[in-house]
């Protein structure tokens, strides 16, 4: 249930195409042993801050619509979460030790989100 005092963000964890594809290009022997370390800080992380994410959802195939049609593309979201923070700036700093952002060039975008109203 959500908490009405709290304000709703949606958090963007971005990594660079050109990183994801020379990280799946690394040598299984050394890219596993740090995939299990980042994927254990990464359910500590997790498991400190669960009282604020309300979800976590991993990114695909991506289509971009405009006026002109609908096209395949790639963009720099790998993840989204939705989470609940006091403010914005208590949001975002929750993830300035996220264990995302080992990963080079990474980057955690916190958006704050509200209601669209008129619609």
């Amino acid at each position: 249930m959500a908490d009405a005092t709290k304000q709703k963000f949606l958090v963007l964890y971005l990594v660079p195409a050109s990183v994801m594809a020379d990280w799946a290009k690394t040598d299984p022997a050394r890219r596993q042993p740090e995939e299990q370390k980042m994927q254990a800080a990464w359910g500590k992380w997790t498991g400190e801050h669960a009282k604020m994410i309300t979800s976590t959802e991993a990114g695909g195939k991506t289509k971009r619509v405009t006026a002109s049609g609908v096209s395949d593309i790639k963009n720099e979201i790998i993840l989204c979460s939705f989470v609940e923070a006091e403010t914005h700036d208590a949001a975002a700093i929750a993830f300035e030790n996220h264990p995302h952002l080992q990963i080079p060039q990474s980057s955690i975008e916190v958006m704050s989100v509200r209601p669209m109203s008129g619609m």
